[in-house]
């Protein structure tokens, strides 16, 4: 099978590279700005979007206009007509908003797909127009290089190789499968008790974060001050994404080791998040509340937690089963019983019907593997009636806490991994 995947390193240029690095991220912006600009004036005329061939020979007009174009690679400034292209074929499709223009020292890139050249033993690569240029090598680089993107952020350059390479179909080591339930006081709880507590990792640079932002804000803009207190403030939100970005790494890589096949809640993170201010019309209620909430939701990176798990589990033959969240916390695992009466407190589960107690999470991550098992056996079916036949599910309900049968008795290496108790019914 084909495999795709990127290797991204921190560049160490220098001052000249920097600064050809920078004009080279300007051009870009500004033909991409351009073509949109384009795009919108023939869109209030009535007219049909050009395609990627047409704008390629209105950048070749481009660059006669403007000298300075030329300075950058003609590949590189293709690759933003490229981009433009794929924003309005997500738009078109539903995937992302609207193309808006490119603001200077937000996301600089370009990206070129062909002319490099790696020199791994000497831990450098060659760039078009720009030579060879030494970068942090922490792992080798496999596969035949497709394209190589060279990015800013927080005062850094980085490139990312994008590699393809034939492999073998992967067999998984595991034979196990697991349901997980994410939250906010508990990151992911697991269908066999144990859980990863939460990281919070803007939290806690949060108030550091309040203090830069406060220093910014009193500073003259555009200023050799302002410039200094804009890149601490940059340190920081980087600080706080790679933290995160470790995290989750470590996380979904011992789950993909341990474990055949994953299920998961499909959660609309987006949905979840969304403010509740309201309109003047119409103000909302308990604001502050949802605010505070929404903060701790995004804190977390769902999103790229299901992301990582579904490439990591494709590379290790595992699967990962995306299930409907519809009461997962109602539904008892033992008798079926759907109340929202089941659930009187946030962590705490008491079935009405036959009286089973246990963590709610628990229940909500044995309701969620049960129901991704239905999904993988009857396909197609509606999959909200699947409590029904799950062996963990009657082992937790008779109170056994031994691993299933077939599954890994390895345990994930991470410090942070807790044991649930289990509290069978009386």
């Amino acid at each position: 099978m084909e495999r795709l995947q990127a290797y991204k390193f921190e560049l160490r240029p220098d001052g000249a590279q920097r600064r050809l690095m920078r004009r080279f991220a300007g051009s870009c912006r500004y033909v991409y700005n351009r073509a949109l600009a384009l795009q919108q004036e023939r869109h209030e005329r009535g007219e049909r979007r050009l395609g990627l061939g047409q704008l390629c020979k209105e950048l070749t007009a481009w660059r006669g206009e403007r000298m300075w174009l030329g300075a950058a690679h003609s590949q590189a400034l293709q690759q933003a007509l490229k981009d433009l292209e794929s924003a309005y074929r997500n738009f078109f499709e539903k995937r992302a908003a609207l193309p808006r223009l490119k603001k200077k020292g937000r996301r600089e890139s370009f990206r070129f797909p062909q002319g490099t050249k790696l020199d791994q033993p000497n831990d450098r690569i060659y760039l078009p127009k720009l030579g060879w240029i030494r970068y942090r090598n922490s792992r080798a680089v496999a596969g035949k290089v497709c394209n190589v993107t060279v990015s800013f952020s927080a005062d850094r350059w980085f490139v990312s190789i994008q590699t393809r390479r034939e492999v073998e179909q992967p067999v998984p080591r595991a034979a196990s499968a697991i349901g997980i339930d994410v939250g906010v006081a508990r990151f992911a709880t697991m269908s066999d008790g144990r859980y990863l507590a939460p990281l919070n990792s803007f939290r806690k640079h949060e108030a550091r974060l309040r203090r830069g932002q406060r220093a910014l804000s009193r500073k003259v803009r555009f200023s050799k001050n302002w410039r200094k207190a804009r890149a601490h403030v940059q340190r920081i939100h980087a600080r706080i994404g790679n933290v995160r970005r470790d995290y989750l790494h470590k996380a979904t890589s011992t789950i993909c080791k341990n474990h055949a096949m994953v299920c998961i809640e499909d959660l609309q993170v987006r949905n979840m998040s969304r403010s509740a201010a309201g309109s003047v019309e119409l103000p909302g209620k308990n604001v502050r509340a949802k605010s505070g909430l929404n903060k701790s939701i995004l804190d977390q990176g769902w999103f790229e937690f299901r992301r990582q798990l579904q490439y990591k589990l494709a590379w290790s033959g595992g699967i990962l089963i995306a299930v409907p969240p519809a009461n997962t916390s109602r539904r008892c695992p033992a008798c079926g019983c759907v109340s929202a009466q089941n659930r009187r407190r946030r962590e705490a589960f008491a079935c009405i019907e036959c009286g089973f107690e246990e963590n709610a999470d628990v229940v909500g991550a044995v309701n969620i593997l049960s129901r991704g098992m239905r999904l993988l056996r009857d396909e197609g079916q509606d999959a909200d009636d699947a409590s029904s036949g799950c062996e963990c599910t009657a082992r937790i309900a008779c109170g056994d806490t031994s691993p299933a049968r077939g599954a890994s008795a390895r345990e994930p290496p991470e410090a942070n991994l807790h044991e649930t108790p289990h509290h069978a019914a009386p």
